[in-house]
């Protein structure tokens, strides 16, 4: 029987994959509990590594962007409540476009089988008209800066449809940066403990969110006539 060397390379990496992100989640799962139950010990555990809690954070958020289990949305609250807005901002768009390109690469390389292996069929079907689409840059580019989207699984979409890679960061990049902003912005004003500024902003923020979470299929409709 012939041996597809295409599929053993396939598999060796998806092994790879895997490890990695069970190493990942050992090393990381339950400082990611508590970044969830109590920001204040998840502020400590990042100061403990003094200068290199910058790196771990961006290594939080990149493991968060790949594994996709934790709302984006809490580690980049987590990024202002830290830093402030500005370095929240910043190291949150740096660790959110490297896990992003790590999701596309790992599509583009393992192709269509593996991102329905990881991605529901649910997803899969609702974004499916952006793989062939001479357009997909542009609907990549709403989808990502449209509040309520899943944002790291349409990463990993990304990946098998034609848009370059170059393309693709510049979409990732820019598109999420003003949602990063406003999550940073929240936090910071958590930090500071000015309640009131980070409840108005929550309350449109969330405002958003549930529009686009509500009217997802509406929205997606439209942009299929693009």
């Amino acid at each position: 029987m012939k041996i597809n060397k295409t599929n053993i390379v396939n598999l060796i990496l998806i092994v790879i994959f895997v490890i990695a992100l069970i190493v990942a989640m050992v090393t990381f799962g339950k400082n990611l509990t508590i970044l969830i139950n109590s920001p204040d010990k998840f502020r400590q555990w990042i100061h403990s590594f003094g200068r290199l809690g910058i790196i771990v954070f961006i290594g939080v958020q990149i493991l968060q962007v790949v594994v996709f289990v934790i709302p984006g949305e809490v580690v980049q609250i987590a990024g202002g409540y830290l830093f402030g807005t500005f370095l929240g901002t910043l190291y949150s768009v740096i660790g959110i476009t490297i896990g992003s390109l790590i999701c596309f690469l790992i599509a583009r390389v393992l192709g269509y089988n593996f991102v329905r292996s990881i991605v529901s069929e649910e997803n899969l079907k609702k974004f499916d008209y952006i793989i062939n689409n001479p357009k997909g840059e542009t609907i990549l580019f709403l989808l990502f800066f449209i509040p309520g989207m899943p944002k790291d699984v349409l990463s990993y979409i990304a990946g098998i449809t034609p848009v370059k890679f170059y393309n693709f960061f510049i979409i990732t990049l820019f598109a999420r940066l003003p949602g990063i902003f406003f999550s940073a912005y929240i936090g910071a004003n958590l930090g500071n403990k000015n309640y009131f500024m980070a409840g108005i902003v929550a309350i449109i923020a969330v405002l958003l969110f549930l529009i686009g979470v509500y009217k997802k299929d509406v929205i997606m409709e439209k942009l299929k006539k693009l």
